[in-house]
């Protein structure tokens, strides 16, 4: 995603109550260091179900359970109904291994349930949890933003992420680009 109006917003990244809730739940030296945006198109299909990471942070034990050192905050552009095609999310799975978890999902053990916000709710989740996304049936594209936050010590340069404007990086407050670990001009 650009560093750019209109897909990027300050409030995204710094507003205070979503800053809370993540560092509440991981520690206060959080950092976001990748975003993008899901846009389901009409015609669009069901994903397969999946988890938002690219490597677990010990290669060697994948299912490990660990303290929360990511978190992914998710913002609809539009009130999404379940024509549009929203995310669906398979709860628990981000505390179990990752096979029994696909079979829990394909079994119907554990039910894929849809995330509908309306504009203005925010979507904090596990980027281990299952989730797909659903056929859009609607001429509207669906819009969802989401953040990923880590903490600072944590780093993965699997994807590629845009550089901030010099003008832009200038314009945040020390805190703010504390929290920014994107590229700079």
């Amino acid at each position: 995603m650009p560093f750019d109006p209109p897909c990027f917003a300050p409030e995204f990244f710094f507003d205070a109550g979503i800053l809370d809730i993540v560092r509440g739940a991981m520690d206060d030296r959080v950092i976001t260091d990748q975003w993008g945006c899901d846009v389901p198109l009409e015609g669009s299909k069901h994903q397969q179900p999946h988890v938002d990471y690219q490597r677990p942070l010990f290669a060697e034990a994948p299912d490990l359970a660990l303290p929360t050192y990511m978190l992914l905050v998710s913002f609809g552009l539009i009130d999404i109904s379940p024509a549009h095609g929203p995310i669906e999310i398979a709860p628990g799975t981000h505390r179990m291994p990752r096979t029994k978890a696909l079979r829990s999902v394909a079994d119907g053990e554990i039910e894929l349930q849809p995330v509908t916000p309306e504009l203005g709710d925010v979507l904090i989740r596990h980027p281990w949890a299952l989730h797909r996304g659903t056929p859009n049936m609607t001429d509207t594209p669906r819009p969802l933003v989401t953040i990923r936050y880590v903490r600072r010590w944590y780093a993965d340069d699997s994807r590629e992420v845009n550089t901030i404007p010099a003008a832009l990086w200038q314009s945040f407050t020390p805190e703010q680009q504390s929290i920014m670990r994107f590229p700079h001009l």
